[in-house]
Order: C-alpha cells, then sequence, then structure tokens
C-alpha cells in the first residue's frame, strides 16, 4: 500500500458544547508530548481558505514527511440549543428519558454490556433527584423556622427550593449532571431516531467529506469520537450508498474512538442506525477501526457495536476492535492521577500515551501509513463482546 504523503481528516466530537478551537489546542499540546516519547516532529498552523474549522499538521513521523488537514464537522451549536433548558424543564426531561431507557427494556440490556456507561447514565439521575431532596428538605427546615415566627410564614420555605437547584446548576462544571442529562435525553428524545435538524448537519458532513475524496489527499480519515462514533457511521453509510465513494479515490478509513452507539442502537426507533451499522460493517470501500478502552468507564469497551446491535450480517468485515489498554499504555504514575477522572480518561484517545503499544493517535492522523496500512494484520481484542443483546433489532419501521 503505497505511503500517505497528504491526509485529510474529519473530526466528528460527541455531545459537547465546547467551541471547536478547544480540540486544536488539545491536539497542539497532547502531539508535543507524544513526541517526546516517539521522536514524532509535528507543528501546527492555521488552515488556509476554508470556511469550516481546522488546522494544518506538518509531521514528520517514522521517518517520512506528511501533510495532514484537519478539520472539526461542527455541530456544536446543536448541542447548546438542546441544553437551553430551564431547571423544571430539565427534571421533566429526566423523568421522559428514564421512561424512555426502562420502558423500553433498553436499560437492563446495556447493563449486560457494561456497567460503567451505565452508571454514567444513571448518575444524572441520581444526582439531580439528590438536588431536589436536598432543596425540598433545607425548604423543610426554613420553614419549620419561620413557623415559630408565624404559622403562616413556614410556607415560604418553599422559596429556598428554586434557590438551591439554582446554585447547583451554576456549579454544574464540577458536577456535570446537567450536562449528562441533557446528553442521554437528546437521543431518548425520539427512541434512537434522529431530530431534524441533526439529519440536516450529517447530510452537510457528508457533502464536506465527498469533497474531500475527490481531491489529491492520499487517504480521508473520519475519526468519531463518544457519540460522534455513531454519527460517523451514518454519514459514511450514506456516502457509500449513494455512490460518492470513487473507486480510484484516497483512502476512506473510519476510525471511532470511546464509542457509546449501544446507547442508541438499543432504543426502538434507531432503526437508521441499525441499518447503519449492518451496511457499513460489509462494505469493502473503507477500513473500520473501533478503539476503547476498559479504563474508559463512559465508553462501552470492547463492545462490537454491530455485533451487539444484533444486527451482523453474514460476511460482516468491521469494525476490528482493539483496546487502547490504558493500564498498559499509560504509566501507573499517570494511571493513578487519572484513574478517577471519568471525563479526562473518556477523552484519553486523543491524547498522548506514555507506552503507545501500537495505538499511536497522532501517528494515525499525521503519519505516512494509511490506517489499513498501520493495522494490517493486527488480530481483535479477544476480550471483545460481540453477542447480540439488543431487544431492537429492526433495521425497517
Amino acid at each position: 500500500m503505497p505511503p500517505v504523503r497528504r491526509r485529510h481528516v474529519f473530526y466528528i466530537p460527541g455531545y459537547d458544547p465546547i467551541p471547536p478551537r478547544r480540540y486544536r489546542e488539545l491536539y497542539r499540546t497532547e502531539a508535543a508530548a507524544q513526541g517526546k516519547v516517539c521522536g514524532h516532529e509535528i507543528a501546527l498552523r492555521p488552515a488556509r481558505g476554508k470556511a469550516r474549522f481546522g488546522w494544518e499538521v506538518t509531521a514528520r513521523i517514522e521517518g517520512a514527511a506528511v501533510e495532514s488537514g484537519i478539520e472539526v464537522l461542527v455541530w456544536s451549536d446543536i448541542v447548546k440549543g438542546s441544553m437551553d433548558q430551564e431547571i423544571v424543564a430539565t427534571y421533566l426531561q429526566l423523568l421522559r428519558t428514564a421512561a424512555a431507557y426502562i420502558g423500553t427494556g433498553a436499560l437492563f440490556r446495556l447493563m449486560r454490556l457494561r456497567k460503567g456507561p451505565v452508571i454514567a447514565a444513571l448518575y444524572p439521575v441520581g444526582f439531580l433527584l439528590v438536588q431536589l431532596g436536598l432543596a425540598l428538605v433545607l425548604a423543610w427546615l426554613v420553614g419549620r423556622v419561620l413557623a415559630l415566627w408565624q404559622p403562616w410564614a413556614g410556607l415560604a420555605g418553599l422559596l429556598v427550593v428554586p434557590l438551591v437547584l439554582e446554585g447547583f446548576r451554576r456549579l454544574d462544571g464540577r458536577f456535570f449532571a446537567y450536562y449528562l442529562m441533557h446528553d442521554y435525553a437528546y437521543s431518548a428524545c425520539h427512541l434512537g431516531a434522529n431530530p431534524p435538524e441533526l439529519e440536516a448537519r450529517l447530510a452537510a458532513f457528508g457533502d464536506a467529506i465527498a469533497e474531500a475524496l475527490q481531491g489529491e489527499s492520499d487517504e480521508v480519515l473520519v475519526v468519531g469520537h463518544s457519540s460522534g462514533a455513531h454519527l460517523a457511521v451514518s454519514v459514511l453509510a450514506d456516502l457509500i450508498r449513494a455512490g460518492r465513494v470513487p473507486a480510484a479515490g484516497p483512502a476512506l478509513s473510519f476510525l471511532s474512538l470511546g464509542q457509546v452507539v449501544p446507547m442508541v442502537s438499543f432504543l426502538p426507533r434507531a432503526w437508521r442506525l441499525r441499518a447503519d451499522l449492518a451496511y457499513l460493517s460489509t462494505r469493502d470501500e473503507l477500513f473500520w477501526l473501533d478503539v476503547t478502552a476498559p479504563g474508559d468507564g463512559c465508553a462501552f469497551a470492547l463492545c462490537d457495536p454491530v455485533a451487539v446491535s444484533g444486527v451482523a450480517p453474514a460476511g460482516k468485515r468491521w469494525p476490528l476492535v482493539i483496546s487502547a489498554a490504558f493500564t498498559q499504555t499509560l504509566s501507573a504514575e499517570r494511571w493513578r492521577s487519572l484513574r478517577w477522572r471519568f471525563f479526562r480518561l473518556h477523552f484519553q484517545y486523543l491524547c498522548a500515551f506514555d507506552h503507545p503499544r501500537g495505538y499511536d493517535y497522532f501517528a494515525i492522523t499525521a503519519g505516512p501509513q494509511t490506517l489499513a496500512a498501520r493495522f494490517a494484520g493486527r488480530a481483535p481484542s479477544p476480550a471483545r463482546i460481540e453477542r447480540a443483546v439488543s431487544g431492537y433489532r429492526s433495521i425497517t419501521p
């Protein structure tokens, strides 16, 4: 397979309201850190003449010079819009989301895969209820004190409830309860179907990738992180179905990182996603590598997203499921410092490793080999989970 001299990378973030420039800064700092470990020479500069947000990378890795353009396919505006909820609306979301996952049986089936992401899903429900409970207890105590002065004044204690809840919401940058609640509610509100505004954005993503496939790059690499992984599945499936992947064009590669596909594919109306998973898993137009790690409590680690969703067809080829094995690829000191920082660990796939052991995000995105060449002959993780667990497996309404 010929070496890569030019690469176009599209990064699809997960459900995250942060501006795309934060991903550039993360790439810059972590590339420098990985360079110290592996000897990579990586320099960044602003993208030239691009309407979409991105940056350009000049690298010398494994003895070869490579130019890579990296673009962030932005949907943070949609995320922000879905998070723009009042406190009462968030608690109503809590009830609807819990009903969706419990009422459909999806929650109990997800628990048969990995406990970590299910605990992460239950955390905002539990913590928001704790906040409400504390607010009500405090309101009762204040009411009792005020009632000593005037019996009717005890009702004024109820005014404490919105004040306490607002205080917790202002501190959510530490607790992430509201953020996670909005995340799970966004998937659950349509029981796994994509809202219209998201479908429109996926079509725009597809146009951007199709344009790159007509260009002079040697590889077009699509990276989907967290919720961005299942969005990438649908975008790529649409491109291939529509015949927009030229046979003589650049190599098309797909890297899914820290995926949470079952959180959506296990819901009853996720027909589109299940169909896209089944379709993409057999295609020879691309190479699909799925990387997770058991140490990431927010991902469905080593769960083959096609197989566990119950839609693995005859002739299934993808994804190749491997582990980033944080306990082996991070030094003992770093693992101790990160072990309980769950959200930071969920982004470790995009960061530097002390002992890469085959998975090096910066060699993949800026090095001289295509994803297929780099992982040619790599065996899937023997600990991967492939049993069909989803109770909803239909791919059409």
